[in-house]
């Protein structure tokens, strides 16, 4: 083992701590190629991946020495504050520097040229920071690279974009060395392929884990009801536990959540206990007034969202609470690992589940949580719009030959197997806009010269270009300010403002506001003393549960018994097992049903909601077609319910395989899916700006224009390199085809289809859910004409 420098075990003893073997092992190992440490939060992992810099820069060093590599902005700036102090307490010559969106423009010009040794970053700054020529001065003294909370950008585009980054890194300085942190990896050989410049390999360090999290079912006096998010029957129960702690964070999975439990835990909170609120459409002074209260132990507690989900150090927490169903395991494990931030110290945690169904999912996520079994997809392979983007961002740098570029992309794990002829499609693109486009001056973009060596066309377009660099996909928001007032409240999704009218109201960081106008792109609001909001449609992710939780669901389902649930809970699936079937892992589970006059279907695939949502679309399509004239369907994670006015006699046909992939392509080529999805690829793949030297096109104008744009490939280019990653993410994302069509491998044809004259117990709650979707068909049209004529009639006229 590699002793520790006597400068630094003095300062470790000066503050009573002493090295952990992880952190030990990093040092050992700081000469390997690729390293990836796995240890619970509150671990010292930051200190482990920063160790070996430490000691290596003790005797100086000229240039850039370590990157650091955040997916948050704030988590960087937090690591500057905690290095800074190791340093300075032991007088190392060493300079630390962040460089995010929010570093000054003259900072960014000077590190260009005069580098810090230690330099903390995202990866959309860092491949900002490789456009330039003088990247390769900057980056020529690199040795290592440190990238934290490796989990949550290799599950993004922004990963991608990374590992790229990462490639081209590895061309600049040969000599660099990678290390990736994280609390929370389903698949460590996966992460660590990902990881290690290909074909190399990288060692895996796995630290003790601790001890298992303190982690359980908040008991409430009132039973959870039958459908709903918002959780709002907990509060009592929520709030005494805010009493019994010191600092608890109440995560929601959406923003909108989020801001109806705070408004209602306020309303009950009648001792003035101080609790704030914190996601990502509120402004950033909001957010930094909460976060700085936080670390100053001034809040008892703070209703979040994934915006605290990750590394930031805040504050004394001894408790979380997750309110809904976490739909993810390993989203779970790093809440839960918010509270009691210190190694080998267990993590107190409380799940309240939002309805009687998710009663259930707490459990079975509570269980993985114990047996440590994380949940995860596969990766795909990297994605080709982030592709085009990359070849883009080096050619501002300088020239570069296309073969060069093509074998350093397939170093970067996902386009390990990428082909020629797919990277010859992406340089096609990126330099003529393709077929349909190549006419057009704005797309002539990249020249070949000679010998392969390719380069801007116009060396101004650069700035254009980096302007727009970046995978993060923003909604489209009008900044919400009070009237009279400068300073942004939030902002709100351009789709909810449009649905306001003069004297509505809605919930904006905790207060509800009357919306008075729109002026100047802003939405204008006075306070409001109303109790009953609106609620901002925020576009906060709305997760569908994971596949591994939903076979846990499914297994739980199919026990004898049900011990570990609450007793309402169990009673409610054993009256489902007396009076029709269960979901079993290899069949399907149809029942068929008469309520309110109509024939309802409900179809248990537990594919996620997403999967559920095409489910319906998919099978309201073929049920039109057979005459069965359905009326509209309604989907959650587990089912998928469809009421019409004929019976379903034969399920088998609407869920037979055979072109169930040609029925959607049809249904999502005019869709506004594809239209959106569009919009992302071709932004992220630069087709469109976002921004403009003159100015920010604001989203109407941006969407007008990629769905020109997707018209016009349709029409004239249908096979266009952007409309086939366009179909490919569709599918993969909103749609979720995959689940489907792995639902329907799973099962095989056979089908449980259960024809009952009541009420199933299992189905009756989606009967209360929200978000039905209408179908217009001849049903629709048929109704309308009886009641036409029933109203006629009774006037006289029939």
């Amino acid at each position: 083992m590699r002793d520790l420098p006597p400068l630094f075990t003095d300062w470790f003893s000066a503050q009573g701590w002493s090295i952990h073997p992880h952190q030990a092992a990093l040092l050992d190992r700081a000469s390997e190629k690729s390293l990836l440490l796995i240890a619970p939060t509150g671990g010292g992992k930051t200190l482990a991946g920063f160790l070996p810099t430490l000691v290596e820069l003790m005797d100086g060093h000229k240039g850039l020495h370590t990157l650091y590599v955040s997916p948050l902005k704030a988590l960087a700036s937090d690591i500057r504050r905690n290095l800074t102090r190791p340093v300075e307490e032991m007088g190392l010559p060493i300079r630390i520097e962040d460089r995010t969106g929010d570093t000054k423009g003259a900072a960014k010009k000077r590190q260009r040229v005069d580098p810090p040794q230690i330099l903390l970053t995202t990866p959309e700054s860092l491949a900002l920071l490789l456009s330039y020529p003088e990247a390769e001065t900057m980056f020529a003294t690199l040795q290592r690279v440190v990238i934290d909370e490796i989990h949550a950008l290799a599950e993004s585009k922004r990963g991608d974009q990374l590992f790229l980054a990462l490639s081209r890194l590895e061309r600049l300085a040969p000599q660099m060395r990678r290390v990736g942190l994280s609390a929370t990896v389903e698949n460590p050989p996966a992460l660590a392929d990902l990881m290690a410049p290909h074909p190399h390999g990288c060692t895996i360090v796995e630290a003790d884990p601790g001890p298992d999290p303190d982690i359980s079912m908040l008991v409430t006096d009132e039973p959870p009801p039958w459908a709903g998010g918002g959780a709002r029957y907990a509060i009592p129960a929520v709030l005494d536990e805010v009493r019994k702690h010191r600092t608890t964070l109440i995560f929601h999975n959406t923003r909108a959540q989020a801001e109806i439990f705070f408004h209602h835990l306020w309303l009950a909170n009648d001792e003035g206990l101080p609790i704030g609120i914190h996601h990502g459409s509120l402004s950033r002074d909001q957010r930094e007034a909460v976060e700085g209260a936080m670390v100053r132990g001034e809040l008892r507690a703070v209703v979040c969202t994934g915006s605290l989900d990750l590394g930031i150090d805040w504050g004394d927490v001894d408790l979380v609470i997750q309110v809904g169903a976490p739909k993810n395991v390993k989203r779970l494990v790093q809440r839960i690992g918010r509270a009691n931030h210190r190694y080998n110290a267990p993590s107190k945690a409380l799940l309240v589940p939002a309805n009687r169904f998710e009663v259930i999912e707490c459990v079975a996520a509570l269980e993985a949580v114990l047996a440590h079994d994380l949940d995860g997809d596969p990766r795909g392979p990297g994605p080709r719009d982030v592709l085009c983007q990359h070849i883009l961002t080096v050619a501002c740098a300088g020239p570069f030959n296309a073969e060069d570029l093509f074998h350093e992309v397939r170093s970067a794990g996902g386009y390990a197997s990428l082909t020629r002829a797919a990277f010859d499609d992406c340089l096609e693109f990126v330099a003529t806009g393709g077929y349909a486009l190549r006419a057009y001056d704005r797309w002539q973009r990249l020249v070949e010269r000679p010998a392969g060596i390719w380069n801007l066309r116009d060396p101004r377009s650069a700035l254009r270009i980096r302007m727009n660099i970046g995978t993060i996909q923003d909604t489209d928001t009008l900044k919400v300010r009070m009237k009279g007032s400068f300073k942004p409240l939030g902002e709100v999704e351009e789709g909810f403002a449009a649905t306001l009218t003069p004297g509505d109201t809605f919930l904006m960081g905790g207060q509800i506001v009357r919306y008075q106008g729109l002026k100047e792109m802003t939405v204008e609001v006075t306070r409001s003393a109303s109790d009953k909001p609106k609620v901002a449609t925020f576009g906060g992710t709305k997760f569908a549960t994971s596949t591994q939780l939903s076979e846990r669901i499914v297994h739980m389902l199919n026990q004898p018994s049900w011990p570990e649930l609450p007793a309402h809970t169990a009673e409610w699936l054993g009256l489902q097992r007396e009076r029709s079937h269960m979901p079993q892992t290899d069949r399907l589970l149809v029942e068929s049903f008469r309520w309110d006059g109509r024939a309802h279907t409900c179809f248990y695939g537990f594919a996620g909601r997403n999967a559920q949502q095409t489910l319906g679309l998919i099978l309201t399509q073929r049920m039109e077609a057979a005459g069965l004239e359905p009326l509209g369907f309604v989907s959650t994670d587990y089912a998928t319910l469809i009421w019409g006015l004929q019976d379903v006699h034969d399920p088998a046909p609407l869920l037979a395989p055979e072109g169930l992939r040609d029925g959607l392509d049809n249904w999502l080529q005019g869709n506004a899916v594809m239209k959106r999805t569009f919009r992302a690829v071709a932004n992220i793949a630069l087709l469109i700006e976002r921004n403009a030297p003159a100015a920010r096109k604001n989203g109407k104008q941006a969407t007008f224009s990629s769905d020109i744009l997707y018209d016009t490939l349709r029409k004239y280019d249908p096979e266009h390199l952007l409309l086939r990653i366009t179909r490919e993410e569709a599918m993969r994302g909103l749609v979720d085809f995959g689940r489907i069509e792995e639902m329907l491998t799973r099962t095989k044809g056979r089908i449980d289809h259960v024809v009952t004259d009541h009420l199933p117990p299992l189905a009756a709650p989606m009967l209360l859910e929200v978000g039905k979707v209408p179908v217009m068909g001849a049903a629709r049209e048929r109704l309308e004409e009886e009641e036409a004529a029933r109203l006629m009639a009774e006037a006289g006229l029939a």
